[in-house]
């Protein structure tokens, strides 16, 4: 997906060096992180950068340093489009159901919240409530400007070629990128299932049919009587066969399936319903540029509030971001009067199902992410039920499923979940010099500021943060430099 043309991420880089308190486990130093602030940030680049493991919390956006910090954080996603209600799921929607049509507030057993503030509470890394870099800093000169620093470099490499007459041509940069993980299939080892035939007195008689379910058996007779008085009643103009076969057919109920999680959001309620919930949406301001594309959902990308409105009462805001690839959920803050409807729980399996309806608009829209996962914490471990989930490999950055990584979990806090020993980065840094920067308000890029820049060498800073940004995202984003 190409960002708008008028849309550049301009960030400011933060090693992560010293620890901070950790939120989960309470070890005053043990909590280890990079940041950086976000003046601006297209959503492809928080897309490509929340698939590397980055997280943001307002503007601030920051990354676990995995292999150190106390409670490794790994990023969470659901497959929308398979998702399954779980049993601890449907308890939170029929109670959710009985609450606005009855008014039934019968307590059901509490489920863990399902809100991302938890994640930001938690995360007690030296947080910037705000960049010290004036807007002016920022201010990009003229397009001429820009373009003669970018091209300033090539410049000069191309008269040193003019001048070494021994070098015929350049080398060329052979990139080698090691296949991709397969995608999950079915497990490897086979289960053969028998059927047993049951003893006697105990169990259904299969040389009978199945059972049918009463409601089911009435309508396919109401339709079947229906069906008659048509023939009977239309004799100038009777139904074809054709018509006749498809109304029987029609009648014959469905073999039992599951119900999804639309079955419960979207039930018809009754006229009567004691209570009545709405639910909004608007655009938020947050560091991610909104766009709207045409093959993009109706509502664009970017970063919305979600609002849930029960009889005219504001009890919970969902705060997400809609990114090319999925929804990012960000927290969700709401009532504690109205704790007992698992707002957290319901909130996340509404924002699933708002997922799978983006999905029918843009295509490549198809995930809900989670968050972080930890393992090492237990209070912090529900996020595993939305199934299927994957978790991101910390060292590959590819996505195994979830089942495959918590036997590895068990082990060690710190796992690298692609058992693919040769497996790398693809997306690791190779060319430094191509790393975007703005300084003075000129994009050039790093070999040329490096040239002009005064005073002692970053270089090792700068490699950090492209490292953990990726080749890809390094050249597009913008370093700010002062």
């Amino acid at each position: 997906m190409a960002a708008a043309e008028s849309s550049l991420s301009i960030v400011e880089y933060f090693r992560g060096e010293d620890g901070y308190r950790c939120g989960y486990c309470k070890n005053e130093t043990g909590n280890l992180s990079h940041g950086m602030w976000a003046h601006s940030m297209t959503v492809q680049d928080y897309q490509d950068l929340i698939d590397r493991g980055w997280r943001r919390s307002g503007k601030y956006v920051y990354k676990p340093i995995m292999n150190k910090t106390c409670c490794p954080q790994y990023t969470i996603r659901c497959q929308a489009l398979h998702f399954q209600t779980s049993k601890s799921h449907k308890k939170v929607l029929k109670k959710m159901l009985k609450f606005i049509s009855k008014g039934d507030v019968s307590k059901v057993m509490e489920e863990p919240m399902d809100s991302h503030i938890e994640d930001v509470v938690a995360c007690s890394y030296e947080y910037r409530n705000e960049s010290h870099v004036s807007q002016a800093e920022l201010k990009l000169l003229s397009v001429d400007h820009r373009e003669r620093a970018e091209t300033e470099d090539k410049d000069k490499e191309q008269m040193k070629e003019e001048v070494n007459v021994k070098k015929v041509e350049s080398s060329s940069l052979q990139i080698h990128v090691a296949k991709g993980t397969p995608v999950p299939g079915e497990p490897s080892h086979s289960t053969k299932i028998v059927h047993a035939l049951p003893k006697p007195g105990k169990g259904a008689d299969l040389n009978k049919p199945p059972c049918r379910k009463a409601k089911d058996i009435r309508k396919e007779r109401k339709l079947q009587k229906l069906l008659q008085n048509q023939m009977c009643t239309c004799e100038g103009s009777p139904l074809q066969a054709g018509d006749q076969v498809l109304l029987l057919q029609n009648s014959k109920s469905k073999p039992n399936q599951p119900k999804t999680v639309e079955d419960f959001i979207f039930a018809s309620l009754p006229d009567d319903a004691a209570h009545k919930l709405e639910f909004t949406r608007f655009l938020c301001d947050s560091p991610l540029e909104a766009e709207n594309l045409p093959n993009g959902p109706d509502c664009g990308y970017g970063s919305f509030h979600q609002q849930y409105w029960l009889d005219g009462k504001i009890i919970a805001v969902g705060v997400i971001d809609i990114l090319p690839y999925c929804v990012s959920s960000v927290y969700l803050y709401y009532d504690p009067d109205y704790s007992f409807l698992s707002l957290g729980v319901y909130s996340a399996l509404r924002e699933i199902a708002f997922t799978r309806q983006l999905h029918e608009k843009a295509p490549d829209l198809c995930f809900y992410y989670m968050g972080f996962y930890i393992h090492s914490c237990p209070k912090m471990r529900y996020k595993g039920q939305y199934r299927p989930s994957d978790l991101l490999c910390p060292e590959t950055y590819v996505w195994i499923p979830i089942e495959q990584c918590l036997p590895l979990l068990e082990h060690s806090k710190y796992c690298r979940f692609n058992q693919d020993v040769k497996a790398v980065d693809d997306g690791r840094i190779k060319e430094l010099g191509r790393v975007r920067v703005l300084h003075k308000g000129t994009i050039m890029p790093y070999s040329v500021y490096k040239k002009r820049r005064k005073g002692p060498s970053d270089e090792a800073s700068v490699h950090q943060y492209a490292s953990l940004v990726g080749q890809t995202c390094s050249e597009r984003m913008l370093l700010f430099r002062s």
